[in-house]
Parts: structure tokens; sequence; C-alpha cells
């Protein structure tokens, strides 16, 4: 049923809200019933470079502007995504389908927003006079036009994560949504523009990778790129750079994280905490522990305990429904992929829990909580991103085997160790080849002041609310000599 006061996203591109200048549209279905959402604009070649050329002519007047006055526009933003938090979480919810009672990422986005426009006073170089002669100094310069390419899976943090700290910097600001969850951007775009930025600083489009986020990736005037998603579409960005005009990029990808449960771990912890890491969000979570490994001796029981768990925590329905917690995946082209790499698993390991899509009796995406073991280290969904609430939990013997088995992938994102020695975890949170790594706690858990990226195929760069900044700032070095009398 359509609902009687339709949304109308539009586009912000210099300063104005508009829909794409050909006209074109695309639609989003809400992944819990199939209905259409809203009609979004698709951003055409012409929208896509007049935004860059926005954001290019907007770039010296915001660069040259005191960060404190920058901070302004940052500080109302922040409190805009507070007071429209409840709208953010339902546009997600009916775009992508995270339940509105897990949806707190207007809140996380705010708090991003208030902490960069706070922390404009650490952007400063440094000087010495250790050249004799001479007094040296580095400077610390925004790049320009940053383009910036944000996932579906948790759209208002990575429009916060990326935007703030390249804004307080000083660079101008093109960002593109996906088009499976545009909803919530588009109604940030409208906030931008109630926050005063100036236009053409922060432009904001919607449409797919071809052609927007394509020209982005070539575009000439484009001096740093930073994108959140899948390794395949990373690798086709930094192509695409290298191809044109060498701008910086920074790439937080896939992952395929294991956690690691020692026979001394605390078992009710260790369930409890990777049941939850992997039936967030639907599994639709870069860091989500898909790989689970366990110590032989506590196995039957741990698979038991997790089993009753997952199968009891997920309390799927309606994303709008307060009592929900365990939405649909975001559109059918991920609920066909779930459901592929199940059937593929069903032929490789042993199926212990779930393994049904639930389209049929639901009339949504939704997929079961599931559960493989047994599966081989070389199967596929052993191997690649499933993106779902799909989890392998094989066993192990001795430590050497368990940090061999986690670190045979192309992915290093995140990874977890469970044990109650503290020597053991340390020694294996050195040797596991991931970006972050967490002793008797997982994902989604992070720290605040801690940069977050990965390892091999899991990405390059860090992104943190003490490296961000760092992504989108030029070192200039400066050397003046001194005269002697």
């Amino acid at each position: 049923m359509a609902e009687a006061n339709p949304i109308r996203p539009c586009m912000l591109i210099n300063g104005e809200l508009v829909g794409a200048s050909d006209g074109k549209t695309f639609p989003v279905y809400n992944p819990a019933t199939r209905e259409i959402s809203a009609h979004v604009p698709e951003a055409s070649a012409d929208d896509t470079n007049a935004a860059v050329a926005a954001a290019k002519a907007a770039f010296p007047s915001w660069s040259a502007m005191g960060a404190a006055k920058r901070a302004v526009h940052l500080k109302k933003l922040a409190a805009l995504l507070r007071e429209n938090k409840d709208e953010l979480a339902r546009l997600d919810a009916i775009a992508m389908g995270m339940p509105v009672a897990t949806h707190h990422y207007a809140h996380t986005a705010a708090t991003h927003f208030d902490y960069y426009s706070e922390a404009w006073a650490t952007i400063q170089g440094q000087a010495s006079v250790n050249t004799p002669g001479f007094v040296t100094m580095t400077l610390r310069q925004p790049y320009g036009v940053v383009a910036l390419i944000i996932p579906w899976n948790v759209p208002c943090h990575f429009l916060a994560t990326k935007s703030a700290p390249a804004l307080i910097t000083g660079n101008t600001v093109v960002l593109k949504s996906s088009e499976k969850a545009p909803l919530a951007v588009a109604r940030i775009a409208e906030l931008v523009v109630e926050a005063g930025f100036p236009p053409g600083v922060f432009n904001i489009i919607s449409g797919h990778g071809v052609p927007s986020g394509q020209i982005l990736s070539r575009h000439m005037d484009v001096r740093a790129l930073s994108f959140t998603g899948s390794s395949r579409t990373g690798k086709l960005i930094q192509e695409e750079a290298a191809r044109t005009n060498l701008k910086k990029v920074i790439l937080e990808l896939g992952g395929k994280s294991p956690a690691l449960v020692f026979e001394d771990a605390n078992l009710d912890k260790a369930v409890a905490q990777t049941q939850f890491s992997i039936q967030t969000n639907s599994g639709q979570v870069c860091m989500a522990n898909s790989r689970i490994y366990v110590q032989k001796s506590i196995a039957p029981q741990f698979i038991e305990a997790f089993k009753t768990k997952f199968a009891g925590a997920a309390r799927a329905g309606n994303p709008l429904d307060r009592d929900t917690n365990h939405g649909p995946q975001a559109d059918e082209v991920q609920y066909r992929n779930v459901l592929n790499y199940i059937e593929e698993g069903k032929k490789t390991g042993t199926l212990a829990l779930g393994g049904n899509g639930k389209l049929e009796s639901t009339n949504g995406f939704f997929v079961e909580p599931t559960v493989f073991l047994d599966t081989p280290e070389t199967a596929r969904i052993t191997k690649e991103e499933v993106f779902g609430p799909v989890v392998i939990i094989n066993t192990f013997e001795t430590e050497a085997e368990a940090i061999a088995k986690a670190n045979d992938t192309e992915f290093g994102l995140y990874a977890a160790v469970y044990t109650r020695d503290v020597n053991r975890a340390m020694r294996v949170a050195k040797a596991l080849e991931s970006g972050y790594v967490g002793i008797n706690c997982t994902s989604p858990m992070t720290a605040h002041d801690l940069p977050f990226g990965g390892y091999k195929s899991s990405g390059q760069g860090r992104e943190g609310l003490l490296y961000s900044m760092n992504n989108f700032l030029e070192t200039k070095s400066v050397i003046m000599q001194i005269d002697e009398e």
C-alpha cells in the first residue's frame, strides 16, 4: 500500500535540492514487504560532473574559512540528526530492512559531527630548527574535492564518519549513497541545507556504481576518495584511480572474520557475543564473525548452546515493529546471493540450523539464522563473504592449528579470541592477520579511539576519531633560510 504522503527524495548539488537532470529515477523497495518505498533520482553523468564542479568552485572559500567557523555547520547538523533520529531509522527500515529497534546510527552520526566540530585545533603541522641556518615546518592542508562512496548496511553512520573529518579539514565533498539504501541519506541532504552549509561544500547524489560511482573514481578534479563496500568494487575504484590522476584512495572492504574459542574460555560469554555478532543487522556487517573455530574438547557444548541462542534471539518481523530485532536481507539480490551460498554449504558441510529463505511465507527477503558444521576450509562458503545470518563452526585441537585456519583467508578485517590465558591471548592476537582483534569480545565491539581498517584484501588505510582527519590532509614541507648577521 502506498503511503499517504509519498517520500520524494532529492539530491543536493551546489546547495540546491534537485532531481536528476534527465528526470530518471529508480525504485527502492521495502525488503520486508516488496512494496515500493520511493522513487529516487538516478544521478546522470552530467549530475555527477556538476556536483564535482560545485565542490571545486566552493573549495577556495571553504578551505580559507577559519576551522572554527566551519565547525558551526557541523554542530548544527549534529543537532538536526538527533532531532530527526526516528525518521532516519524509519527510512533505513523501509529501504534496506534494518529494524528501528536496533537503529542507533543517527545518534552515532551526530556524535561524529560533534566530535570533529571540536577537533579542528589538532589540524597542525610541526616546526624545528634542526637544520642549521633554517627554520623548517610542515603544513597540513586539505586535498580539495573529496569523493565519498558509502555502503548500504549502515548509511547514516558512514555518511558521518567520512564526511565530518573531510569537511572540518577544509575539503569539499561529493557523497554518493548506495542504490540499496538512499532514503535516509536523501533526508540528511535536506538537513545539510538546514544546517547552512555554503553551496557546493557538501554535495549528495544518489545512483548506481555506473555512471556516478565510476565517474567519481575517474574524475580528474577529485583528489581523494574514500570507499566502504565490497572488495570487488574497491579493486575497480583503485584501478580507475590509478588510470587517471592517482587520487588518494582509502578503502574499507569486506571480511570473513574468525572467532577462536579455546577450552578455557567463558563459554556463556563466547556464545552470546559470537551469536550477536553474526545476527546483528541480519549478518549484513563487514566485520561479523562468520567463522567460529572452537577447541574440540568443548565443541559439542558450544555448538548446542550457540544453536539455541541463535534460534531464540532472532525475532524476525516487520522492521518498523519495535519488537523486531532481525530484519530481511536488503533486497532480492542480497537474498538470492545468501541463499545460493547456503545451498552450496549444504553440499560441503553439515547443516545444523536454519538453511531456508522465508520469501514464500512472509513475502519479504528473510533468511533463517543458519549454522554449518564440519565445512571444509577450501569451500566457497568458508572463503567468501556471505553477508547474511550464516555462520560456520569448525573445530581445532591446537593453538597453532587455530591460528593457521583463522589466517587462511584473503580477508583480514576483524578477528576475536576467547581465552582466560592472557599469554595465549596476546600470542594469538599478535599472530592473527587482522586489522582489529578482540580479546574476550568480538564485533561489533570497537573502541572509540582506535583505528579501524583491514589487512590484505580487507582494505587500505585506517579510519577512526583520532585517524580519519589524516586521510583528508596533505602534508607540505616548508624550509626557510635565515640570513646570519
